[in-house]
């Protein structure tokens, strides 16, 4: 039995990270950020809402200086005051914007959102757990080999993840007769952003698939549904 004992204590830790990280992301989300009220996004989000049969699609700004997307555990989507302040600068598109809202609504449809927050859970036990275990035999690394274990399991899932979230974007915004072209070049425009950091890459963009790779996905998406549609 006591040879269990870390596989046990690693998943109770998961457990409570879970409802913990739950609870204090909803809380901030609330403590900072309002429903957007833009009339040229609104008419955007309102054919993307009739396309998925929904009386309406809210989008809440975020009040942190980043430029991201997000959506929340409990469904809601978030842009932050960064990528709005751009939107308004005239350097984002309101169909750019609104294919960051399309890419956040793939998340929510597709589980992501609350995978996400079970993965992370369950990656900090699983480096706990590999951290207990490995250290036993390989005393002062076992910690560092659990680490990057963790690392790489977490950044494969978050590269499938975006990938699944840009297809349902591209389906949606076919759909919605907005196009996926401004899905594409609003690619081009965040590694224009990550190029005036001086070629440090933001934060948020380190787990993502390269841009190359996320457009040709798109277009083979695009190619298929000409071949099956004959436009």
């Amino acid at each position: 039995m006591l040879k269990f004992t870390p596989i046990l204590l690693a998943v109770l830790y998961a457990l409570a990270m879970y409802h913990f990280s739950a609870w204090r992301t909803a809380r901030e989300l609330d403590a900072r950020s309002s429903e957007l009220a833009d009339a040229r996004l609104k008419r955007l989000t309102d054919r993307m809402a009739e396309a998925l049969d929904l009386p309406r699609v809210r989008v809440h700004v975020y009040e942190i200086a980043p430029v991201n997307g997000l959506a929340a555990p409990d469904g809601r989507i978030f842009l932050t005051r960064g990528f709005y302040d751009r939107y308004r600068a005239g350097e984002v598109s309101a169909e750019e914007l609104a294919s960051v809202v399309a890419h956040e609504l793939g998340h929510v449809a597709l589980g992501h959102t609350r995978r996400r927050m079970i993965d992370f859970s369950g990656q900090n036990a699983l480096r706990t757990a590999l951290a207990m275990v490995l250290g036993r035999f390989l005393p002062g690394i076992g910690a560092m080999i659990a680490n990057a274990l963790a690392s790489l399991l977490a950044a494969r899932l978050s590269r499938r993840d975006e990938y699944e979230a840009d297809a349902y974007a591209a389906a949606l915004l076919t759909k919605a007769g907005i196009g996926t072209g401004p899905q594409k070049s609003l690619f081009h425009k965040l590694d224009e952003l990550t190029a005036g950091r001086g070629g440090v890459m933001p934060a948020w963009l380190m787990s993502h698939p390269k841009t190359e790779e996320r457009i040709k996905a798109i277009e083979t998406l695009e190619a298929r549904w000409t071949a099956v549609t004959g436009q």
